[in-house]
């Protein structure tokens, strides 16, 4: 099979996929116990005042009619109004999208640098007490849940020494003429170090493992001994020639690994009451804001699909030894 073929085919299991989740979301919300007209109309209201309102959201019409509805929306980004705050939902999800970007790139970049430079030396110094310690150490973040390690910060940081901020993204009252002019300040990174220091320590094992294990192989290698017979320092055969060797695992698991961070921002925001797309989608299932929800819930599923479909691509792209067959 050619590249060409291959990435149509890719690109077909995409929109089935798309389809699949959107189906999934639509029934799924719809099957939840509860009335989703219940933050829409309002008691005071006039049987016919209440008639009109639940008739200007689609919520009358019959089933079908609302997933079809719904899928031709979907098709042109048009996700609907919030059931809460008559916005549309585009710029709902433009509004808290920038800052779970922000939270989740920044935990992102500091947990792949980290986890890379130190399984570079745990791949290095086999059998040591350094890679017992690393490793036992990127096992027990990958094994407790985020949330968890979040309200230990909070609880010791933030409410014991008070070093942290409690919740939330900047200090209350303050205003800016951007988020930019918001981002590039001392009271933003403040209140950004706590939420992003405890995804980095949760993703950091990732790509420590992974660089630990491509590592090993890559020094099992004869090209090793022809550098060292070369008289090629250590540090110089670790870094420019076996850590560069290794790095084709990551760098095809980073774009799988991005998605899923992106996807879960739920737990982390949340928790430390930032004002991201995840602790949105939470306020909006819990108030059964289907079209919020819904369209949360399909950018943050397209993020993963979309980056799954892009690291398929570069594995292929890097490695010629790849094939589509």
């Amino acid at each position: 099979m050619s590249k060409a073929s291959f990435v149509v085919r890719r690109l077909l299991q995409l929109g089935v996929t798309f389809w699949a989740v959107g189906t999934v979301l639509f029934f799924l919300f719809r099957l939840m116990p509860g009335d989703p007209t219940a933050f829409v109309v309002s008691a005071q209201m006039t049987p016919e005042a209440r008639q009109q309102v639940i008739e200007s959201y689609g919520l009358n019409e019959p089933l079908y009619i609302q997933y079809v509805r719904f899928l031709e929306n979907a098709l042109t980004l048009n996700f609907g109004q919030s059931f809460h705050t008559n916005q549309p939902v585009r710029e709902v999800i433009w509004t808290y999208l920038p800052n779970t970007l922000v939270l989740m790139l920044s935990a992102f970049v500091v947990a792949y640098i980290l986890g890379i430079v130190l399984g570079v030396l745990t791949g290095w110094y086999r059998g040591s007490r350094f890679e017992k310690t690393t490793v036992v150490t990127a096992l027990t973040a990958r094994s407790l849940p985020t949330f968890y390690v979040g309200l230990i910060v909070l609880w010791l940081f933030g409410a014991g020494l008070g070093v942290i901020p409690m919740s939330g993204m900047g200090t209350a009252g303050q205003s800016y003429d951007s988020f930019w002019a918001r981002i590039f300040t001392l009271d933003f990174l403040h209140h950004l170090v706590a939420p992003a220091a405890v995804l980095a320590f949760y993703y950091m094992g990732y790509p420590l493992l992974i660089m630990r294990s491509s590592m090993m192989e890559v020094l099992s290698q004869d090209f090793i001994d022809v550098c060292r017979a070369k008289g090629l320092s250590e540090r110089a055969i670790m870094f420019k020639h076996a850590a560069r060797n290794a790095l084709l695992p990551i760098i095809t698991a980073a774009a799988i690994a991005l998605g899923y961070a992106v996807g879960g921002s739920v737990l982390i925001e949340t928790v430390f009451g930032w004002p991201g797309l995840g602790r949105e989608m939470v306020n909006a299932v819990l108030r059964r804001d289907f079209p919020v929800a819904q369209g949360t819930f399909m950018v943050l599923a397209a993020t993963i699909i979309i980056l799954n479909f892009i690291a398929d691509l570069l594995y292929g792209y890097l490695d010629p030894r790849v094939t589509y067959d």
